[in-house]
């Protein structure tokens, strides 16, 4: 179905900036909310937050609000999470997933379930 790699993880220092790539292939994914994921070691998953079908709509984690944004770019099949302010915190291993269903006409809170194809991860470590 549609195959889903992250690209653009790495290591930084706090406050400091990363963007993450999400890049779909196999299938379009223009008619699929996708969201973005992180865990750390031990930890459970958490979600991060998720960009419409459209990219008209975003949502965004109580913990990345305003630091974080999703935007997608269809024609190239891809969707980007682009980090600031970046704390150690937010130190985990980042992953993009598909919606399960297209067209979806509200985005979150949105769990694991909601998704039907994810990536590999990218790992993201924060140092300080």
């Amino acid at each position: 179905q549609v195959r889903l790699v992250e690209s653009g993880g790495g290591l930084l220092q706090a406050g400091g900036s990363l963007r993450l790539s999400c890049a779909a292939s196999a299938r379009s994914i223009s008619t699929y909310a996708v969201g973005w994921f992180r865990q750390a070691p031990g930890k459970e998953r958490e979600f991060v937050g998720a960009i419409s079908w459209t990219g008209g709509s975003t949502y965004y984690a109580d913990s990345v609000k305003g630091r974080f944004t999703i935007s997608r770019v269809n024609a190239k099949n891809t969707v980007f999470l682009q980090m600031n302010s970046l704390k150690p915190e937010d130190t985990a291993v980042y992953y993009c997933a598909a919606d399960a269903s297209q067209f979806r006409t509200q985005l979150g809170p949105l769990t694991g379930a909601d998704f039907g194809s994810w990536g590999q991860g990218t790992q993201v470590t924060v140092s300080s």
